[in-house]
């Protein structure tokens, strides 16, 4: 363990115990309130952030609550670009390519579980908490802070605009006369209404219902888009015209169809956060129960993934609308191909996954928020400020939405940045807390990962940004 993230932490502690919101704060105690400290009177006033804050306010969950938060949040509307990347990339690239990325994350995801406790007296239940202790104040913070907030707001974000249009297209589907009687923006405003609602959940440990239904929801809509182009093909003996010729073959193109895999692979900023509601002793450390949830819903997104993937690849090939772009233009394939009944089918389970979804992905911007209140009230939130705060953090979601209705187009553009988070971070906080010998085996592994993972965000940032320079943004600032 580093002796350096240790007295990192203690420096932070100070900090927080006189007012100064840090993201960082202390082993809980006991007692839910302003502690008092040791003969010396250095703790004197410290208050537990640990217990007022909704990570981890509850530490009551186990290995069932932490399978479903896994996989409300790490199998997302981000599988249906997976035949898209098929398309740019064909059968054998795509697959190698989903397999290495696949087994890369679960290989971070590892060494996150069993990073979360391992400076001594502390748990570390943020992900931006785990970048502090390992890079410094200020660097962690440079690092952890952006990244890890647009996989917080900005995904909910995505979420209001891909839900909302999902919205209009399922009232487009069941109206009889080929028309829409809603507006984008008032779907957008259906959807953060709904999605305001299913946030007030007191902490992260309560939402264990919500990840349920839209872990649920997820596994059904992904088999309902594997099994019925499937169904269809089996029972006529024969496909329609299908090719899988790769139309274009430019680096740009194929590093964006990369991207896409990549960025559907999500979870990584929460897997902390989730292992924070688990209890945790000398005999039954959080990491042992923690690596069972990981392993049973990473079982259950491998699944989802490859069959998704590879069987509405088969059934389109190049049919498959191209790289980026909104959600909506994949489920027009069930809307145009299927009957209503199972087009509604997809749609409203798609809708109810991105209404579970919301809540969790919101929860760090949420307890970001509610660290900065704490700490200068020194006392806990009330019920009517806690709401406040996420209906606050909702409207700004919201007017991001509105503004920036383009955003799916630019997901692989700015989550090249947040891809550190999964890939790279993980691997250099090791070594930075850890301290594996110079040269060893976990040092010399970790060192090509990250620095791997480093130069493919690079490189996605440079090819995105050409593949939209080629293929043009219609940038329609508030106008969804």
């Amino acid at each position: 363990m580093s002796k350096k993230a240790s007295g990192i932490l203690l420096d932070l502690e100070s900090q927080e115990s006189c007012g100064s919101p840090s993201f960082m704060s202390h082993t809980p105690s006991k007692d839910p309130q302003p502690t008092s400290g040791d003969d010396d009177g250095g703790d004197v006033g410290r208050i537990p952030l640990e217990e007022w804050l909704p990570i981890t306010e509850s530490r009551k969950g186990n290995v069932f609550t932490a399978t479903f938060h896994l996989l409300c949040s790490g199998l997302g509307f981000q599988v249906l670009l997976l035949p898209a990347a098929f398309a740019a990339l064909g059968w054998v690239w795509g697959i190698i390519i989903l397999t290495v990325a696949f087994a890369w994350k679960l290989y971070t995801t590892w060494l996150l579980v069993h990073l979360h406790e391992a400076v001594h007296g502390t748990r570390l239940s943020r992900y931006l908490r785990l970048a502090i202790a390992s890079f410094g104040v200020k660097l962690g913070k440079l690092l952890g802070i952006f990244p890890v907030m647009y996989l917080s707001g900005g995904a909910c974000s995505i979420l209001v605009i891909t839900g909302g249009k999902t919205i209009k297209q399922l009232v487009h589907i069941l109206s009889e006369d080929d028309t829409v009687p809603l507006t984008t923006l008032q779907c957008f405003v259906i959807f953060s209404c709904l999605a305001v609602v299913l946030s007030q959940f007191p902490n992260l440990n309560s939402l264990f219902g919500l990840s349920l239904i839209g872990g649920v929801m997820a596994v059904a809509y992904s088999t309902a888009i594997w099994s019925l182009p499937l169904t269809r093909v089996l029972q006529r003996n024969h496909q329609n015209n299908v090719s899988y010729t790769i139309k274009d073959t430019s680096f740009d193109n194929i590093f964006n169809a990369i991207g896409l895999i990549a960025i559907s692979l999500r979870g990584n900023n929460l897997i902390l956060e989730i292992q924070g509601t688990l209890p945790s002793d000398s005999k039954n450390p959080s990491s042992k129960t923690m690596w069972r949830a990981v392993v049973i819903s990473h079982v259950i997104i491998a699944v989802c993934m490859f069959l998704v993937s590879i069987v509405v690849y088969w059934a389109y090939g190049d049919k498959i609308p191209a790289t980026g772009g909104p959600i909506g233009n994949y489920l027009k394939l069930y809307e145009q191909d299927y009957s209503k009944r199972a087009s509604c089918f997809i749609h409203i389970t798609f809708i109810i996954n991105c209404l579970c979804s919301y809540p969790i992905n919101l929860m760090p911007a949420c307890d970001n928020a509610e660290m900065v209140y704490v700490t200068k009230r020194q006392k806990p939130c009330s019920v009517f400020a806690r709401m406040m705060l996420r209906v606050s953090l909702g409207l700004v979601c919201f007017f991001i939405a509105v503004g920036f209705s383009f955003l799916p187009y630019l997901a692989v553009l700015i989550g090249a940045v947040a891809l550190l988070v999964t890939f790279t971070y993980p691997c250099f906080m090791w070594i930075s807390i850890k301290q594996p010998e110079t040269k060893s085996l976990m040092w010399l592994i970790n060192v090509f990962v990250g620095s791997l993972g480093a130069s493919l965000s690079v490189l996605l940032v440079v090819t995105s940004a050409l593949f939209l320079a080629e293929k043009g943004l219609h940038a329609n600032f508030f106008r969804p």
